[in-house]
C-alpha cells in the first residue's frame, strides 16, 4: 500500500511540472455520503457526509488529471432503504487520497464527464451482512469512479456521483456531490 501512495505522490508531482498542463485549479466538493455492502440480503445504504478537494491539471479541453484528498463519514440508523429494521450495515469513517483522470465532452455550458483512478482509504470500515462480518481499521486500496455534469461557461461547477470501490472491506462508498472550481494563477 505504501508503494501505491508513493507512486501517486510521484505521479502528481511529475504532472504538476509538466509543460502540457494548460490550466490549474482547485475543485472543492461537498455532498451526501453513502456506503453500501457489496453483498446483502436487503437494500442497504448508510448515509453521512462527503468532502473532497482536488488539484485539477487541465491538459486539453477534454481531459484533466486530479490528485484528490477527501473525507467520508457514514453511519447506520438500523434501517434499510425501505425503512424496515435491519441488522446489516456498511459504515465508513475514512480519509480518501489518490489520483484520477477526467474525460469530458467539450460541450459549452453542460458537459458530461467520467472519471477513473486509483487511491487509498485510511480509516475505519464496518461491513456487517448475512454474508460478511468485517470490522477493519487501516489503509485500504480503492478505485474511484465518477460521472456527472460540468456546468457553466468555463465548466467550473460540478454536479455528479462519485464512488470508491473498496474490495478488501467489501463495500462501496460514495456521494451525490456538488463542486466548485477556483482557478489558480500560473
Amino acid at each position: 500500500m505504501k508503494k501505491i501512495v508513493l507512486l501517486l505522490v510521484l505521479f502528481s508531482t511529475n504532472l504538476s511540472q509538466a509543460q502540457f498542463i494548460k490550466e490549474k485549479s482547485i475543485n472543492a466538493m461537498i455532498g451526501y455520503g453513502l456506503s453500501s455492502p457489496h453483498e446483502s440480503e436487503g437494500d442497504i445504504s448508510n448515509q453521512g457526509v462527503f468532502l473532497q478537494a482536488e488539484y485539477v491539471m487541465k491538459a486539453a479541453s477534454w481531459i484533466d488529471f486530479r490528485p484528490y484528498l477527501g473525507f467520508i463519514y457514514t453511519s447506520s440508523n438500523g434501517k434499510d432503504i425501505d425503512e424496515n429494521p435491519t441488522y446489516e450495515k456498511a459504515e465508513t469513517t475514512a480519509v480518501l487520497l489518490g489520483g484520477k483522470a477526467r474525460i469530458l465532452a467539450p460541450i459549452p455550458y453542460v458537459a458530461p464527464y467520467i472519471e477513473l483512478g486509483i487511491g487509498a482509504s485510511i480509516g475505519k470500515f464496518v461491513t456487517y451482512t448475512a454474508f460478511t462480518d468485517i470490522d477493519k481499521t487501516g489503509v485500504f486500496f480503492h478505485v474511484p469512479f465518477s460521472f456527472g455534469l460540468a456546468l457553466g461557461r468555463t465548466h467550473n461547477v460540478d454536479l455528479g456521483f462519485t464512488y470508491y470501490f473498496q474490495p478488501s472491506v467489501e463495500q462501496t462508498s460514495g456521494a451525490v456531490a456538488v463542486g466548485l472550481s477556483f482557478p489558480l494563477k500560473s
